[in-house]
């Protein structure tokens, strides 16, 4: 069989976890499978460096100077048999003169793992629904295939039109974590990893969190925010450990249950729910917001708890603080769940099955 050539249009390098985890981490996966893919990533990490350090002058330099290298790509033509995008090719540009520069990069296979589409049709500027509020229903409809992460943004494709869709959650490498066993005695640590633009959500369940932190004396280990959140807390000292991609599985094999609060919103309801797939990698149980994916990852009483108000996140906290037992339970059906459904094992085979059905055409 004749080796697929696909080029890949993602929004970052392995520093932004989308891509990270929505394409970069199957290549080699996708190679084994007749898939050569090569990378055209629109901003590196110099400009997600600046962005989580809050620069903005040098993040509006960078986004322009990369979305120019963007478009010599394009217009070099590379040959291929599939182009592989992430989202859209460029953010903010009306779709008439996005698929104009796109000809050369069909047919072409759409990947989303957010609701990027509300950042467009539910902006507060009037301006930027109008010219580019069903942007992303137009890039879905000329897609040869959509590959949605959850069944809210497959619902989206559905109503725009594509013409196939295919729901591949976002998955993680289930070899990089390992099952946590912690000892008897061990101090209880409720954990949370996500970034600094995630950490409002974490500090809206901040009241419970003090509340059962204070009661039980458990530890608050926070993964990947600003440091300045401590300071958010009351009665209690959180640790703020920093992100990386080396040490992210380590530290989460410190925790004992893993968190994910959520809004009730058109946007948190098209999130993936990836750190729910690493805690439960890590045999962690979890409690999360019922938003969105969540409902689908967490088998609640099972695996898990979902919750809704205060009073059952308190309620799912303290039952697991103060069971080892259920604890180890709910932890070790989380990890089965990974390596049946949500590993990369699993689903790079479905992956490989799109591009092969669509790039032959």
């Amino acid at each position: 069989m004749k080796r697929l050539r696909v080029l890949l249009f993602s929004r970052y390098s392995r520093l932004g976890p989308s891509s990270r985890l929505r394409s970069l981490q199957y290549l080699p996966l996708l190679r084994d499978r007749g898939i050569d893919v090569r990378v055209h990533a629109l901003f590196p990490d110099a400009y997600l460096e600046a962005l989580y350090g809050n620069r903005p002058g040098i993040t509006r330099h960078l986004a322009w100077r990369y979305c120019c290298q963007r478009v010599m790509q394009l217009l070099r033509r590379d040959e291929h048999d599939l182009a592989w995008i992430e989202g859209e090719l460029f953010p903010y540009l009306p779709y008439w003169l996005e698929s104009m520069l796109a000809r050369s990069a069909k047919p072409y296979v759409v990947d989303y793992d957010d609701a990027l589409f509300h950042k467009y049709d539910l902006s507060p500027s009037p301006l930027v629904r109008r010219m580019l509020g069903r942007k992303i229903d137009r890039v879905m409809r000329g897609a040869a295939c959509v590959v949605a992460g959850n069944r809210y943004l497959a619902a989206r494709a559905a109503q725009a039109g594509a013409t196939r869709i295919e729901v591949i959650p976002t998955v993680v490498d289930e070899k990089r974590y390992a099952v946590v066993n912690h000892a008897d005695g061990h101090r209880p640590v409720i954990g949370w990893i996500g970034s600094p633009a995630t950490e409002e959500y974490l500090l809206d369940s901040r009241e419970v969190l003090q509340q059962v932190c204070a009661s039980h004396g458990a530890h608050l280990l926070l993964v990947g925010p600003r440091t300045e959140i401590v300071g958010r807390f009351d009665g209690i000292v959180p640790e703020v450990a920093a992100w990386s991609e080396d040490s992210e599985a380590a530290t989460i094999a410190r925790m004992d249950i893993g968190i994910m609060p959520l809004r009730d919103g058109p946007w948190e309801r098209g999130k993936c729910g990836y750190k729910i797939i690493q805690y439960m990698a890590c045999g962690l149980p979890v409690v999360a917001s019922a938003v969105g994916a969540n409902v689908d990852i967490v088998r609640h009483g099972e695996d898990g708890f979902l919750a809704t108000e205060a009073a059952a996140w308190q309620d799912g906290l303290e039952r697991l603080i103060l069971s080892r037992p259920l604890r180890t339970r709910m932890g070790l059906a989380g990890r089965a769940r990974v390596e049946d459904e949500y590993s990369v094992t699993v689903q790079a085979p479905r992956l490989a099955d799109v591009m092969h059905g669509v790039g032959r055409h």
